[in-house]
């Protein structure tokens, strides 16, 4: 327990630094002593109890589950937002907050891939505001993006409209998602256009991507760059729980191996785990083995979801953390002695 003339200055100086808003160096020339004490005083004054600092969160921000998530997966961020538990409320909402994550994390001379069929990501560009901060940008779409016309209008937009709004170029991926076999993609992938976007992958320094369930969600069904009924029985048969990019993956994160790959015209997994920074934005209880499946397997490092996909996704962490916990108690109840 300290003297009492050091909780004195203790509480003379806490009173002075969070009271009365003194600086550190007023408080010196005050008192007569040095800034080192100062700063020495304050932090004891808090182990001591004298100072308390707490903080108020404001309605609708969870931090504790943002860091819960971050724990559990090995997340560089996470961003939940409250959201009505609606397909397309979910996606509008999920939007704007990835607008504002882009916008306040956006890098000169980032060079961006953004997967064409997202919901989320149409809803993230129309809520975005231009900004010239980051010069020299480049955005690159990462999923071929022909089909349907209406649909190839969605796809097209997100990519320009990105670009538009940060001062960057556009690249596009002038090709279908899926095309009908290997060979008809073969043909494409020697498309001097094709080829350009394709080229430009290995520089991608930010990826903005949509996590997909098994069962494509109606803006993706619209475009045209989905597989058949039986093809997607085939993928949930070899264990797919979703795709980012059309690239299925099972529910640790692996690649799901079949011949419907080699009709997919995007970036490839391998390819999406070498980029520094990738923002999957999804949401919804449809999605959530997807998501999962892609934390698991490190397809992500930013996640922006709503608020009871985090909660389910952090309660299927705490229960393989206690199956595990499980299975290694009974490995040792069976070691020889």
């Amino acid at each position: 327990m300290a003297r009492i003339d050091e909780l004195r200055l203790m509480a003379k100086v806490a009173r002075m630094y969070h009271t009365q808003g003194m600086r550190q160096t007023a408080i010196c020339d005050r008192l007569n002593i040095h800034q080192s004490t100062v700063s020495r005083v304050l932090k004891r004054a808090e182990r001591e109890g004298i100072v308390r600092i707490t903080v108020s969160l404001p309605p609708g921000t969870h931090t504790e589950i943002e860091e819960s998530l971050q724990a559990h997966y090995g997340l560089d961020d996470a961003v939940v937002v409250d959201c009505l538990d609606d397909e397309t409320q979910i996606a509008h909402d999920l939007g704007a907050a990835a607008a504002f994550y882009i916008e306040n994390t956006l890098k000169p001379r980032d060079v961006i891939g953004i997967s064409s069929w997202s919901a989320a990501l149409l809803h993230m560009v129309n809520a975005m505001h231009p900004s010239q901060r980051s010069r020299n940008n480049r955005v690159i779409q990462i999923l071929g993006g022909v089909g349907s016309p209406n649909a190839e209008v969605h796809a097209t937009q997100v990519t320009r409209r990105l670009a538009d709004l940060i001062g960057g170029e556009a690249t596009l991926l002038p090709a279908p998602g899926v095309v009908g076999s290997r060979s008809a993609r073969d043909v494409l992938l020697k498309d001097r256009f094709v080829r350009e976007a394709l080229d430009l992958f290995p520089r991608v320094t930010l990826a903005l991507v949509g996590i997909g369930a098994t069962e494509p969600s109606r803006g993706l069904a619209s475009s045209g760059n989905i597989f058949s009924p039986q093809e997607i029985k085939l993928l949930a048969g070899k264990g797919a729980v979703g795709d980012i990019c059309l690239r299925f993956f099972d529910a640790s994160g692996s690649q799901v191996v079949t011949e419907l790959n080699d009709r997919v015209i995007s970036m490839e997994l391998a390819q999406l785990r070498s980029v520094q920074r990738i923002v999957g934005v999804a949401g919804g209880k449809r999605k959530t083995h997807a998501i999962r499946g892609a934390l698991a397997g490190k397809l992500i490092n930013v996640l922006i979801t709503d608020l009871a996909s985090a909660e389910r996704l952090i309660a299927g962490a705490h229960v393989e953390v206690q199956a595990a916990a499980s299975a290694l108690r009974g490995r040792k109840a069976r070691k020889p002695i």
